[in-house]
């Protein structure tokens, strides 16, 4: 049987090889004194709200799991619409919302609609590996730019500007981002946008932790600049719903069908039960519960990111939203005598029995001295991790 060079393209997804990994282990010291602990992971511990929950089960028993619209549920989009204004003081018609399955799809969809064979799409390295995937199988090119601490490894307009080819298309960009859970500052994402306006290009920006900001200055959705950015947002993270697989994009008036189009074919509709149950997300009670989640994800960062650095575990920049520490792990490699952060990560699991992801899947430029940490697991957790580590390392 022969393999489309389309398939061939895509590498190994290394944070679920990694997982695989620390699961196997993790069956073998399950009734040890030390059992694993997974900070490898971007999922949120907590689950949907209560009242998320209720939805689901009365849209089941109501009979409301039929086929939606292809841009989802017009209540959603409402609601959607109507989150935009409260929470980030913004006017985004529901017209311009398409509910998605996942903000996977979202941006396949994405990819599907504004790319062409041989188009290039400019990213920042490091950058999670899915997103240049998503071009690679709309056949275009991702181009990774090397990104450094100084610039909070995100991309600068000035760079985009001296990178931008005859091939090139756009960018896609990443607010907080995941490995590093840094976000692009609202003046340098305002100049980034020009210049590729200037080309005629497209600007594609994956919110999808917008809502798990912790700074004000960053936490600022790129919509407030015009309708021509195209945003990716999920209930996944901020909302807690990972499993449901449900997100949105935030697209032009113009684009809207043709989006609705490749809908349509390739998915039909997003899940309507998720649907059903993330209207339940904008109550007042499910928000309230979520900032309350988003004050402990941001002390979870508080504690846990010093204690890295006193370990020689260096974040370079600091994180102003998501759960993740992007962390320099040369000296402790150097100190126990091994390569880089892909055998420092097999070090660590088998040893301290705690799973973290290495540098690998988010690019080249410099990524074998990174590791990426997940605080998304519960404060004891992340201490009971900061021991062993601690035990290890010093």
């Amino acid at each position: 049987m022969q393999i489309s060079s389309r398939a061939q393209k895509i590498e190994p997804f290394y944070v679920m090889e990694v997982a695989k990994a620390a699961s196997k282990l993790a069956r073998e010291v399950a009734l040890s004194d030390a059992p694993m602990i997974f900070l490898n992971i971007g999922e949120p511990d907590f689950t949907a709200p209560p009242l998320v929950q209720a939805a689901a089960e009365k849209a089941i028993r109501d009979g409301q799991t039929q086929y939606t619209p292809a841009t989802g549920l017009h209540s959603l989009r409402e609601r959607i619409s109507q989150w935009y204004a409260d929470r980030f003081r913004i006017a985004v018609p529901a017209s311009r919302i398409v509910v998605t399955a996942g903000a996977s799809a979202a941006l396949h969809l994405a990819c599907m609609a504004l790319i062409e064979p041989g188009d290039e799409i400019l990213m920042p390295d490091p950058s999670y590996p899915c997103n240049r995937h998503f071009v690679s199988a709309a056949e275009g090119n991702a181009v990774l730019v090397p990104c450094a601490a100084e610039d909070r490894f995100q991309l600068s307009a000035e760079q985009v500007q001296s990178v931008w080819g005859p091939r090139t298309r756009g960018v896609l960009l990443a607010s907080p981002s995941n490995p590093t859970g840094t976000s692009i500052h609202p003046d340098t994402l305002r100049n980034i946008h020009q210049v590729v306006q200037n080309h005629g290009g497209i600007t594609l920006v994956d919110e999808i932790y917008l809502g798990l900001s912790f700074d004000e200055q960053y936490g600022q959705s790129a919509l407030a600049l015009d309708e021509n950015i195209i945003s990716i947002n999920s209930f996944s993270k901020y909302f807690n719903m990972t499993g449901w697989r449900l997100g949105w994009m935030v697209v032009p008036e113009r684009l809207v069908s043709v989006i609705e189009r490749l809908a349509q074919n390739l998915c039909i509709c997003p899940s309507t039960l998720a649907q059903h149950a993330a209207l339940a997300c904008f109550e007042p009670e499910s928000l309230a519960l979520y900032e309350q989640r988003r004050q402990e994800f941001k002390a979870r960062r508080d504690y846990f990111l010093p204690q890295l650095n006193a370990m020689g575990l260096t974040v370079p920049a600091m994180p102003d939203g998501a759960f993740y520490a992007w962390a320099d792990c040369s000296a402790a490699c150097a100190k126990l005598g091994i390569k880089d952060s892909w055998d420092f990560a097999f070090e660590v699991m088998n040893k301290a029995h705690v799973a973290i992801t290495p540098g690998r899947d988010f690019g080249t430029a410099q990524t074998q001295h990174f590791v990426r940490f997940s605080t998304a697991s519960s404060m004891e957790h992340l201490q009971q991790a900061v021991d062993r580590l601690r035990a290890m390392l010093l």
